[in-house]
């Protein structure tokens, strides 16, 4: 345990010298920067890995039951998406973001959970699909990230050209229709893996024979969230409103999957431990 806290506090540290590069490099050019973030961060993504592989010997599996896991799992899905990003034209702001919030989420699972407070008692214990369940979640989660991201991008970007207020930084952002595009791309990605994943655990509730958890607040704040994103994609295919009414969408429906997850305390739904 003490060997993998070191490589997580390691990690840390380098995506906080990796996230201030980048940072630097969206200030003011900054090639040199830029590649010096980069680089950092696949040496975040490599001792990740490496964690990875630790837990996987630890639990006899592959680590996703828990909060602690999951989150690692978003971060480091951030992290890919940030290092396929970065070469990527006009994509320092996204990186940014990006980095931001795979950091956050880093820092808080480091600060707030531990390995070993969260584990199961036997990989062979958890249900197929529940760990569907977890994986499709854990993807659609870092999809629609992505897709709100490209929607904050956008309403900045349009605030600046509708205040006709232009800088380096403006021109170096992608078009308004290019991250209208990305952000649609992205959650119509991450919707139909969300609604595979609440089909995979409402299979799992009902083989489990635990069918009051479809009463749960967190269910309910689950199909809320995808309601949103189901009506964003049927405006989005209408055309009938406009680019930014469409990311305002985007980052209302990514509010209630924040809301969803911040249930998980007071919610029975994931209160299961493998037993």
């Amino acid at each position: 345990m003490l060997l993998l806290n070191g490589i997580y506090d390691a990690a840390l540290l380098l995506y906080a010298l990796s996230l201030l590069f980048v940072f630097s490099d969206c200030l003011r050019r900054n090639p040199g920067g830029k590649r010096l973030g980069t680089g950092l961060l696949a040496v975040v993504g490599l001792l990740q890995l490496a964690g990875l592989a630790i837990r996987f010997s630890q639990e006899g599996g592959l680590p996703i039951f828990t909060p602690y896991d999951f989150l690692f799992w978003f971060s480091f899905s951030m992290v890919v998406t940030s290092f396929a990003v970065a070469y990527m034209r006009g994509g320092e702001f996204t990186v940014l973001l990006l980095s931001m919030a795979g950091f956050s989420v880093f820092l808080l699972n480091r600060v707030w959970l531990t390995a070993e407070d969260h584990t199961l008692q036997s990989w062979s214990a958890v249900h197929g699909w529940l760990a569907m369940h977890v994986i499709l979640a854990n993807l659609s989660f870092a999809a629609l990230t992505l897709g709100t991201v490209f929607a904050i991008m956008y309403l900045f970007l349009h605030t600046k050209l509708k205040n006709k207020k232009w800088d380096d930084r403006v021109r170096r952002l992608p078009s308004l229709e290019t991250m209208d595009k990305y952000s649609y791309t992205a959650i119509l990605a991450g919707v139909p893996l969300l609604l595979a994943s609440l089909i995979l655990a409402g299979l799992s509730i009902v083989a489990e024979g635990r069918a009051p958890l479809f009463q749960d607040t967190k269910v309910l704040t689950t199909l809320s969230g995808l309601g949103v994103y189901i009506v964003y994609i049927v405006l989005k295919v209408s055309g009938r409103r406009s680019g930014t009414v469409m990311a305002r969408w985007a980052i209302a429906g990514y509010g209630f999957i924040i809301l969803n997850f911040l249930l998980n305390s007071w919610s029975e739904f994931h209160g299961w431990g493998g037993e």
